[in-house]
């Protein structure tokens, strides 16, 4: 895929812009969207993600196109079951409703950031060690058992960094705004948001350890892997306030993306048996084993994710009646 500087420059540019504006209205008016307001902004930003798909599929071929929806469908999923911990954190902290805005915002920035590195270093590490796909296939699978196996999530946002804080550092109980450090008698200490950031921070870079694996098992075109990224991000913090308790009802969202991580996985280790260069296997030679075409996956992510949103619901809607 021939991606010019221009084309670069401006996806950045309007992926920073979006950032900007997001930054100056939250910052301007801190207060909780409405449901109104949170529909209009995320009808908005999908119709931008398919709008791009459409670009990309009439200026690059319809297999990037092909590439890119498989990509931010994806990553998209991943995001949403990234917004259970994410409100498991808000609760863990009793953080105010109206600084939850804020919160949300500094988590993506950080996601973005996070998934921005460990995109250049995967795409450093396909173009030098090809058999790093037998990596990605195997760390997807292991992913995809655990979270298979973590269908409630994990209700302790108290992680091992958080921990540290905690125990280490000078902290208060005191909210403060969005102010991370505030002077608490004769010494600073770091104020709720401070410890609220540093646990969406670490969630964050755990989740881009699986989603980044996950899209290089679609497409190995780093222009597409950053932007189905970015894709997948925008609106994230419109979601969580549009869904709220609604996401208590995706009881089989763990399963649907444990199937759609499994099915990557297992094509990932297809792709680096077919482009095989390890001696201990086949005498590196290309195992001549099929490759699973892009559309094929696609269609797997699509049919995944509506079988696990109806199925959810239909669970959740058996259970209340």
């Amino acid at each position: 895929m021939q991606v010019t500087d221009l084309e670069w420059m401006i996806t950045i540019g309007v992926a920073v812009a979006v950032l900007l504006f997001d930054v100056i209205v939250i910052g301007r008016n801190p207060h909780e969207p409405s449901t109104r307001e949170c529909a209009i902004a995320l009808s908005i930003y999908v119709g931008a993600a398919i709008a791009f798909g459409t670009w990309v599929t009439i200026s690059h071929g319809g297999n990037y196109g092909l590439e890119f929806f498989a990509g931010w469908l994806t990553e998209y999923s991943l995001s949403v079951d990234n917004l259970f911990i994410f409100i498991i954190i808000m609760a863990s902290f009793n953080v105010p409703r109206q600084f939850q805005q804020q919160a949300l915002l500094i988590g993506i920035v950080l996601a973005l950031v996070f998934r921005a590195v460990f995109i250049a270093l995967g795409a450093v590490a396909i173009e030098q060690f090809s058999w790093v796909f037998y990596l990605f296939g195997a760390f997807l699978i292991y992913t995809a058992w655990k979270i298979g196996q973590d269908t409630d999530h994990d209700d302790d946002a108290e992680n091992a960094v958080v921990r540290f804080a905690r125990t280490y550092l000078n902290t208060t109980d005191e909210w403060h705004g969005m102010k991370m450090v505030v002077r608490a008698g004769a010494k600073r200490a770091l104020t709720p948001m401070a410890i609220v950031v540093v646990a969406l921070g670490t969630t964050d870079l755990l989740f881009a350890l699986d989603s980044i694996p996950a899209i290089y098992g679609l497409t190995q075109e780093p222009y597409l892997v950053l932007t189905a990224n970015i894709f997948a991000l925008m609106g994230l913090r419109q979601l969580y306030f549009l869904l709220g308790d609604l996401m208590n009802r995706f009881v089989y969202l763990s399963q649907g993306l444990a199937f759609i991580l499994a099915f990557i996985g297992v094509k990932l280790v297809l792709h680096a048996l077919h482009e095989n260069e390890l001696a201990f296997i086949n005498g590196g030679h290309h195992v001549p084993v099929p490759e699973i075409p892009t559309l094929a996956g696609l269609a797997v992510i699509v049919v995944t994710l509506a079988v696990t949103a109806v199925a959810s619901l239909w669970k959740t809607r058996s259970q209340n009646a």
